[in-house]
């Protein structure tokens, strides 16, 4: 029997009215959480306000809200199957020839749907806003001015410079790692921003606190330049801080993450972070209809039967269950264990999979 509009209908709204329900319910405890977390580390420093606080777990609540995504339509999706089973419109439905393929369809589509907005328009906006909540909790909360980005032209850097002032430096061409760079140009200010002096170098070479900067010109404001030979630049980098400074993939937009994937392999360094999560994002609507199927296999279970109760604990369960397991993939594929695309789709193929099989073994096995 094909399924009628209306009762395709009927099932969508009740599982996207759900869905607003448990997400909205994650989102506010999400921010409440937050926002303690946040007061407790700014107890320390009178100077950051109750509006910086709040704020800051404003623009932090779309990226969490975002990773909370699939247990809100696995909530969803168990919530509403058992609704419409307890009273029994689920039985009236079978019994006049709709099979739980059909049953399940509209909020597979529902699911669907939402991941491809979740990824195009809701992740845009959720990776804008973490970026500006880590650079106010950067400046507010941990006093950083270090900055360091990747651009066309090569690499940027910026960071407190040794009297106090900073210390702008760019390299045309990184070798190997970030601990040798060639091409280097360095701008020192004073502490009141007011420009100091210029340094030209061949090369650089990142040491234990400082950058060994190799045939140098040094050019103090208003002075001609002059070769210094070797110039040691003090420096609170490392090479894995500036690897892990470069921005998080979480902080870009998904239609720009190809671009920066492209500029970062082309300037040598390693994009597989950026990579792995790319691939999960457009694994995304392909998990949310998974857990539609995990949803519909531990809550169809009609209540005459006995352990409801039960079955829907088991599926809450394997949404943890689930979440674990795609960490552990996700840090596999991050250590190059693992292929990237295999470490980003695994988690969905593999839900997806457990939950046909499972049921088509309780509707024809």
């Amino acid at each position: 029997m094909r399924l009628s509009p209306t009762l395709s209908r009927y099932i969508g709204r009740q599982f996207l009215i759900w869905f607003g329900v448990f997400f909205a319910g994650l989102a506010s405890i999400i921010y409440v959480a937050d926002t303690l977390e946040l007061l407790r580390r700014a107890a320390s420093k009178p100077d950051v306000s109750l509006g910086t606080i709040l704020e800051l777990a404003l623009f932090k609540l779309p990226h969490t809200a975002e990773a909370l995504t699939p247990f809100a339509i696995l909530f969803s999706g168990i919530m509403a199957f058992w609704r419409l089973t307890r009273s029994n419109e689920l039985i009236v439905a079978r019994a006049v020839g709709v099979s739980v393929w059909q049953f399940m369809l509209p909020a597979v589509v529902a699911a669907v749907v939402l991941g491809a907005i979740k990824v195009t328009v809701f992740n845009p906006i959720a990776a804008a806003m973490l970026a500006r909540y880590e650079a106010v909790e950067a400046r507010t909360l941990r006093g950083q001015v270090n900055q360091l980005a990747i651009a066309p032209s090569g690499l940027w850097l910026r960071q407190t410079a040794p009297e106090g002032g900073q210390a702008i430096m760019h390299a045309g061409r990184v070798v190997g790692t970030v601990a040798q760079l060639q091409r280097v140009t360095v701008l020192l200010y004073n502490p009141d921003n007011s420009f100091s002096a210029r340094l030209d170098a061949g090369s650089a070479r990142l040491e234990p606190g400082f950058w060994r900067l190799e045939d140098t010109f040094y050019a103090a404001s208003g002075q001609p330049a002059e070769r210094i030979g070797n110039y040691s630049l003090a420096t609170q980098f490392t090479v894995d801080k500036i690897q892990e400074s470069f921005a998080r993939p979480e902080t870009m937009s998904f239609w720009a993450l190809p671009g920066f994937i492209d500029l970062l392999q082309r300037a040598g360094f390693s994009a597989i972070r950026h990579r792995l999560y790319l691939q999960s994002l457009l694994a995304g609507p392909l998990l949310l209809s998974a857990m539609i199927l995990i949803a519909a296999t531990f809550s169809l279970r009609p209540a005459r039967r006995g352990g409801v109760g039960t079955m829907i604990g088991l599926g809450v369960g394997a949404g943890f269950l689930l979440y674990f397991v795609s960490d552990l993939v996700f840090a596999l594929g991050l250590s190059a264990r693992i292929p990237v695309v295999l470490a980003a789709w695994a988690p969905a193929l593999i839900s997806s999979l457990l939950g046909l099989a499972m049921l088509l073994h309780l509707e024809d096995g």
